[in-house]
């Protein structure tokens, strides 16, 4: 049984949510808290496997709310809600730790797939966010230098990961690198390697933490 909590200000959102989440035979909802301070106060007895978090909460932000969070708990996995084109808070989210990335007015089949797939060890991110922050980090990154994590990713390993950050195909990073797609190719795993990802959503999830994108 996977024990889930979940964090919002906003009651009837809540109470739908736990309806859905409870209508699952794996699913437990074992905390259901109005703000981060309230949720703060019961993580440590309750110890949940997964937390739904609101992102704009009165009081404790959803960012803060997850980094204290998981200093109590640090084998809780974040998922974060926000509504559809607020893309400022991904790099704040992301690096207070949150795994998951969700719409609020996602269909029930994603929200299972991102509790299980965060629950399996892996990083969510649903496809209609994953369209949003393509183009804006597509947008931003004309004007905003990139810059190399050092020691871990080469200066070109840097520039194919913002390129699959920007959404761009294979043949598009290939053309734009000036190389062969089996190059990209190869220079992809070695970036799935190094930084521990396993697919697209999670590099993107690594890139906006590591401060390798602007969005």
């Amino acid at each position: 049984m996977i024990r889930i909590a979940l964090v919002d200000d906003h009651a009837l959102f809540r109470h739908g949510l736990r309806l859905l989440l409870e209508s699952h035979p794996d699913f437990e909802v074992v905390a259901d808290a109005a703000s981060g301070e309230e949720f703060l106060a019961e993580v440590e007895s309750l110890r949940p496997d997964v937390v739904f978090m609101d992102y704009a909460m009165p009081g404790l932000s959803g960012a803060e709310t997850t980094e204290r969070a998981l200093a109590l708990w640090p084998e809780l996995k974040v998922i974060s809600l926000s509504m559809f084109g607020d893309n400022a808070y991904y790099s704040s989210m992301a690096s207070s730790g949150a795994r998951g990335f969700l719409l609020k007015d996602s269909e029930f089949d994603e929200v299972v797939e991102a509790v299980e797939t965060l629950c399996a060890g892996g990083t969510y991110m649903s496809q209609s966010l994953m369209e949003s922050l393509s183009q804006s980090i597509r947008s931003a990154q004309k004007s905003a230098p990139v810059t190399v994590e050092a020691d871990v990713l080469s200066e070109r390993e840097v520039e194919i990961l913002v390129g699959i950050c920007q959404g761009l195909s294979t043949q598009e990073i290939a053309d734009r690198c000036f190389i062969s797609k089996r190059t990209v190719d190869k220079h992809r795993a070695n970036i799935l390697e190094k930084s521990g990802c396993k697919n697209t959503a999670s590099l993107v999830v690594y890139a906006i933490r590591q401060g390798l994108v602007e969005v």
